[in-house]
């Protein structure tokens, strides 16, 4: 009787290939869901990660400890207000979204010279009167926020600029809406409530150039091969000559943009001794600002900009309440 050959489940998901690094630290969106709001608002909101914490809570979602008190994992993320810092409008052709035009603020255009160069001169009029020409032929209305990491205690001076949909109503409402909010302060409130699921998108932590083991959780060889044991038996089959891109391989582990679907938020604050334990959230500090607390991890690293966003593909059964929450741990 022959020797059985052994068979094994692969090891790693080849749904994110290639793991490569993401371009730029700032997640971006790719795509911006058009929730069935009554009234016009932001379909996302920037933060900061603080740390985790855990929560008890009354289960009120439909599961066998429903109605008994439980214990979640949580996310705090520091959400300090925003400003409203310009108002885009795009043309919807057949390939693709076109910039028709946009209008900054005159008084907060000054603020992002650290980001871009500045005009010395800025005609804010003729550039109302340019969105008013172009609202006909406007297929879609952004807005670009500013977010200044030091209203949420970091020591970053340069301003996070987001470009974050207006949903809900008619698109002249939408426009009516964002050049009422030009200039303006939001807070995470106005745009979320508590109760609701939100994704969230965000550059995870960054590991660095990694092994076949650890990128890809292969076995290691039996300790008597020659070539050495933390690598793949294998590199394929002669047909075909090459090396197939299922086979693991090392390189880049980590610093991937990633989004995490359907994260509820459990409560939204600007007390931050609610969540703060006593000397600091270990490596980010005191919550000094707005906060949302959100059920479960989310990607990144501690002080990373992540983005929240309404959900692309909410859950069927989903229960829009805010939940009650009896305990929040906050250290000692």
């Amino acid at each position: 009787m022959g020797r059985r050959k052994k068979r094994a489940p692969r090891r790693g998901s080849l749904a994110f290939i290639p793991r490569g690094r993401a371009e730029s630290i700032k997640p971006s969106i790719k795509y911006w869901p058009d929730p069935p709001l009554a009234k016009p608002s932001l379909l996302g909101f920037p933060g900061y990660k603080a740390g985790m914490t855990h929560v008890f809570m009354v289960e009120d979602e439909p599961t066998i400890y429903k109605g008994r008190e439980v214990c979640h994992p949580a996310t705090i993320v520091a959400t300090p207000p925003v400003k409203v810092m310009a108002v885009r409008l795009y043309a919807d052709t057949i390939d693709g979204l076109k910039t028709l035009t946009e209008v900054w603020h005159p008084n907060l255009i000054k603020d992002v010279w650290r980001n871009f160069n500045v005009p010395k001169e800025y005609d804010f009029q003729s550039k109302l009167r340019e969105v008013e020409e172009a609202r006909s032929f406007a297929g879609e209305v952004r807005v670009i926020l500013g977010a200044s990491p030091k209203l949420a205690g970091l020591s970053k001076k340069k301003l996070d600029l987001i470009e974050v949909r207006v949903g809900g109503g008619g698109l002249s409402e939408r426009i009516d809406y964002a050049l009422s909010i030009l200039g303006s302060e939001v807070r995470v409130g106005e745009v979320f409530k508590p109760g609701l699921y939100v994704d969230v998108s965000a550059v995870t932590k960054g590991k660095g150039f990694q092994g076949e083991i650890k990128r890809w959780h292969v076995h290691r060889l039996p300790h008597k091969t020659r070539e050495g044991v933390r690598g793949v038996g294998t590199l394929g089959p002669w047909t075909p000559a090459r090396v197939m891109y299922t086979v693991p391989r090392p390189g880049q582990l980590g610093f991937h943009l990633r989004c995490e679907y359907n994260k509820r938020i459990l409560m939204i604050g600007s007390d931050g001794s609610q969540v703060t334990p006593p000397g600091g959230i270990t490596g980010f500090g005191i919550i000094s600002t707005d906060y949302i607390l959100l059920k479960g991890s989310i990607p990144g690293s501690r002080k990373r900009l992540v983005i929240l966003r309404y959900p692309a593909r909410p859950p069927s059964m989903i229960t829009t309440e805010p939940p009650k929450i009896t305990y929040i741990y906050r250290g000692g």
